[in-house]
């Protein structure tokens, strides 16, 4: 892992999109950032490797849950924890997010003032 890890961000909001980029960013973090299952495929095909990746559960054509399996299977991403990123909290969301598969649950809207440094204790290593 580089002194700057990489996180990649799957977030169909733009707004969510960039103010969770820019935390990761002012937090130590290199931020390659996807509106969709697709774009995050073109960045992965276009040489990122990803440390960690944070994927929106609520995602148009595929959800978060169809590409947190379909990147689990990719070895680009071998070693990188898949964490759920998602304004879906309610009772039961988190355990089924993670018995599904995710390594890490995390709500929507961020606590700003943590968030970097939750995201960096779920770095490998």
């Amino acid at each position: 892992m580089s002194s700057r890890p990489l996180v990649l961000l799957v977030e169909d909001y733009a707004d969510n999109r960039e103010l969770v980029g820019a935390v990761l960013e002012a937090g130590g973090m290199s931020v390659a950032a996807a509106a969709d299952g697709g774009a995050a495929t073109l960045l992965l095909d276009q040489g990122i490797r990803p440390d960690l990746l944070l994927v929106d559960i609520g995602l148009p054509n595929e959800d978060g849950y169809a590409l947190m399996r379909r990147l689990r299977q990719d070895p680009r991403c071998a070693g990188a924890p898949l964490v759920a990123l998602t304004s879906h909290a309610m009772r039961g969301d988190s355990e089924r997010a993670l018995a599904a598969g995710f390594d890490g649950y995390l709500t929507k809207p961020i606590e700003v003032a943590t968030f970097a440094a939750t995201v960096r204790a779920m770095l490998p290593g």
